[in-house]
């Protein structure tokens, strides 16, 4: 046997679906065998292994071991006269295998070989050649100077930026991707290094690689996709731990001691460094817009005030003041945040709504206080409305010196390009209907023949894409390769704000890119509701009202309890947000759905058929509402108390 395929799986069912697609279509040219190591995914990735690749040997385990061992496992009885450990988020061309067999088969020397990856937005990563992160070279990462001078060969040694990515080169690092290996070579430097979890482990066995006698090589004549899911965890703190732990294990394995403590020190460092700015950053981006919001509508009702003792004769105190003023500042910004301000798209009336809300308050908690500090309600009317300017007058600044997120004038509708088969072209659009608010759609013949009953064909997608002003292309799986595909993705010039989705036959979700900072993104049909904002912000409001609610008539409802130590157990688990009332039933794993708190109640409660259970997961998370939650918690009001 020529080639073994090696997948390690852990909850990307979608992914690895494609992925497994690819494969199957790649390895007709090439005597080989495929595995799915799983490491006990619970979204249903072993049953759509079994159900539709029953050519796959898989492998499942019953703990999460890691990337290195569940690779070894399949390794150990792999037959092949190579390996490739291949990530299932990627996608290979037709010919991927077989050019790349014929290259090793070629290069006797060639230990190990890597091609050209491009992420879901049809750019290169420069992954997908590295040099080793010798401690100079992990310093000129580290503080950015690879960054600064790609090119130069000595600062640019981290992604080898100085070597063309359309040749053939020998490089020193692989990718953990796609990590095609001769098993003959493996035999002699051993397998995967165990000690690594999750990261480094590729840098790891590729230098041993080299160490062995051999040559690792970078091969462009094949392209995959990989859509790097696990990028939009990489500013993450655990992310910085492990990964920078990693290295220092990679350093202490193969370093002179000198060498391994300079290096240790210098992770150590990156380490707090980078997790110092992770937490900053993501502290600096949620705070930084409402403080900034507080601050200037404050200043306002301070202005408005000043104004106001100009024109009437009245004496408005000062110590009052300063704290009366923040006081309604920080009501509206509240009334501002729990009416979805903060969430984007920005939407208009949300601003309004929560002006009207929070005056509304600002009007109530006035009528309660002693006439001795009330003053005018001319200063809160009329704050009302310069608060709403404020509000505004920030977001229309952003939106005019071109601050991502801020575009006042962006609609929700999507244009699209579909390429495909008539059939195919007809069955995406409707699922592109239910999945988005869609304005305008453009169909393109996949193989230019036909094309008067299209738009036009596939040659003009690029003219397409910028005469129309085109959001998303998708491109059908079935009616095109995925050379073709990757082809289209990397070659044409196109807006980095245009997304590429592929349509596999047959189902109901696309794959693609929503934006460059998440380039592995799953789009199904039903699901789009309860991840929104407003939805999980509305959601986990009503389980604390109705928690506070419970707990003061506690007295009276612990009595139609059968467990009432239960009842206070489950009611302050969702008070305090460990837990909330609905979710959905956890055994139902045939869909990918999002992540919910575990419920007290399962929506389904009461039902055991699957199909219905089934049905009742998709209209939770298609068309969950506040109401739907009150629903069932008053349907099961006696057993608050249930385990």
């Amino acid at each position: 046997m020529k080639l073994s395929v090696i997948i390690v799986n852990y909850n990307v069912e979608h992914f690895l679906e494609q992925c497994l697609l690819s494969v199957r279509k790649a390895s007709k040219s090439v005597d080989m065998e495929v595995f799915v190591v799983d490491n006990i995914s619970i979204d249903g990735s072993v049953t759509m292994v079994k159900e539709k690749f029953p050519e796959v040997i898989l492998i499942e385990n019953k703990d999460n071991v890691g990337f290195s061992k569940a690779n070894n496992q399949a390794m150990r009885i792999a037959k092949g006269e190579y390996f490739l450990l291949l990530n299932p988020d990627t996608v290979v061309e037709e010919d991927t295998f077989k050019k790349v067999v014929s290259f090793m088969d070629s290069h006797p020397n060639a230990g190990g070989l890597g091609v050209k990856m491009i992420d879901g937005k049809g750019k290169f990563l420069p992954e997908s050649k590295r040099g080793l992160p010798t401690p100079a070279v992990a310093f000129y990462k580290i503080f950015g100077l690879s960054s600064l001078f790609p090119k130069s060969k000595k600062f640019g040694r981290y992604h080898l930026g100085y070597l063309d990515k359309e040749e053939t080169n020998e490089i020193e690092i692989l990718s953990g991707a796609f990590m095609l290996m001769r098993k003959k070579v493996l035999d002699k430097i051993g397998l995967l290094d165990e000690a690594f979890f999750m990261y480094g482990e590729d840098i790891d066995l590729s230098y041993r690689i080299i160490l062995g006698g051999y040559k690792n090589y970078y091969y462009p004549e094949t392209k995959i996709i990989h859509y790097k899911g696990e990028s939009t965890k990489k500013s993450s703190v655990n992310y910085v731990f492990v990964f920078y732990n990693a290295m220092i294990i990679f350093a202490k394995k193969h370093f002179s001691e000198k060498n391994a403590n300079t290096f240790s020190v210098l992770i150590k460092v990156a380490i707090y460094l980078r997790a110092s700015i992770a937490i900053a950053n993501r502290f600096v981006k949620k705070v930084s817009l409402p403080i900034l919001d507080f601050i200037v509508s404050v200043a306002f009702l301070f202005v408005i005030a000043h104004f106001y003792q100009e024109l009437k004769p009245v004496k408005l105190e000062f110590s009052l003041l300063k704290i009366a003023l923040p006081l309604y500042g920080g009501i509206w910004s509240l009334s501002m945040f729990f009416s979805g301000v903060y969430d984007k798209p920005i939407k208009i009336m949300k601003l309004v709504k929560g002006s009207f809300i929070g005056l509304a308050i600002i009007l109530i908690i006035y009528g309660l206080l002693p006439k001795s500090v009330q003053f005018s309600r001319v200063i809160i009317l009329v704050g009302m409305l310069t608060t709403m300017f404020s509000y505004f007058s920030i977001r229309g600044f952003f939106h005019l010196i071109g601050i991502k997120g801020y575009n006042l004038v962006t609609t929700t509708k999507k244009r699209y390009v579909i390429i495909g088969s008539l059939e195919e072209v007809k069955r995406v659009k409707s699922l592109l209907e239910q999945i988005s608010e869609v304005s305008y759609v453009a169909t393109l013949s996949p193989n230019n023949q036909n094309e008067q009953l299209f738009d036009g064909s596939i040659n003009q997608l690029e003219d397409f894409i910028h005469i129309n002003k085109i959001n998303e292309v998708v491109f059908c799986a079935k009616d095109l390769s995925a050379q073709e595909i990757i082809h289209q993705m990397s070659s044409v010039k196109t807006h980095e704000n245009v997304d590429f989705k592929i349509a596999q036959p047959n189902s109901l979700f696309l794959i693609g890119s929503n934006s460059i900072h998440t380039s592995g993104d799953i789009q199904l049909l039903e699901l789009n509701n309860i991840n929104k904002p407003e939805n999980k912000r509305n959601k986990r409001l009503f389980d604390w009202f109705s928690a506070s609610a419970l707990l003061l008539l506690s007295p009276f409802i612990i009595f139609i309890q059968t467990n009432k130590f239960q009842f206070l157990k489950n009611t302050l688990s969702v008070w305090i947000g460990k837990n909330t009332w609905v979710s959905f039933n956890s055994t139902d794993e045939r869909l990918h759905l999002p992540n919910l708190k575990p419920g007290i109640f399962p929506i389904t409660s009461g039902e055991n058929k699957i199909e219905r259970l089934h049905k009742l997961n998709l209209i939770y998370a298609k068309d969950y509402s506040v109401s739907l939650d009150f629903k069932v918690l008053m349907q099961q009001i006696k057993n608050l108390g249930n385990k």
